[in-house]
């Protein structure tokens, strides 16, 4: 075949593989063991009776917390859960997760589109995006706002996909929990996971590749990806 039938392809191939799609928490800021000290409290304040509440919990949106695990409470009780955990949120420190920022810039640098897709509601990543200097970075963001179904069902992830017009297929999901994780992978994506919430041997068998955070990632390293 012409060698020009060979470029052509690559390219294409290429430009399918331009789509990432970044959780929030855990990922792009590592804002996880802060919600470990709230979530850990509240359980025992409100005897939940499960053991590390806070770990079983993680990627799950806030509504879904209180209908899966409130859901026998009076209505008063549940409504104060939910105005102290949205009062903490909205107060709380956003740490950026080493190297995510320049990460993000950089596959931004190289006309990659990008998404972001996470449990948390979009004053919190208004707020975020604000501190960053991220305005104009995300070609789509999808929070708990505009989802019915929370990780790990794909529902946020597909909602992604089909705001970019983008086949599930062609996407790059970067995930730290497991019910992201199996979101992402259950909407067809391949999974980066990054062991910043869970361990990288109990990723490993579960996502493409582990990595600790994105410091000295190159955009060849995504490009492989």
């Amino acid at each position: 075949m012409p060698l020009k039938y060979y470029i052509f392809t690559y390219d294409n191939l290429m430009e399918q593989r331009k789509t990432a799609l970044f959780d929030f928490d855990g990922v792009i800021v590592d804002t996880e063991p802060i919600y470990d000290i709230f979530w850990h409290e509240a359980g025992k304040r409100y005897n939940i009776g499960i053991e590390n509440f806070q770990d079983v919990i993680k990627g799950t949106t806030l509504p879904d917390i209180i209908i899966q695990y409130f859901s026998d409470r009076p209505e008063e009780e549940r409504q104060k859960i939910f105005r102290e955990a949205s009062e903490y949120e909205a107060t709380m420190p956003l740490p950026a997760m080493p190297g995510s920022i320049d990460f993000l810039r950089l596959l931004k640098s190289h006309q990659v589109k990008l998404g972001l897709v996470t449990s948390s509601d979009m004053a919190k990543i208004t707020r975020a995006i604000s501190m960053y200097n991220l305005e104009n970075l995300f070609d789509t963001i999808v929070t708990a706002d505009r989802i019915t179904k929370g990780k790990p069902d794909p529902m946020c992830y597909l909602l992604a996909a089909s705001d970019l017009q983008v086949p599930p297929g062609d996407c790059l999901v970067f995930e730290d929990s497991f019910a992201g994780v199996q979101s992402g992978t259950a909407a067809g994506m391949r999974v980066i996971g990054l062991s910043t919430t869970n361990s990288a041997e109990s990723l490993q068998d579960k996502v493409y590749k582990v990595i600790p955070n994105f410091e000295h990632i190159t955009f060849d390293d995504y490009l492989k990806w």
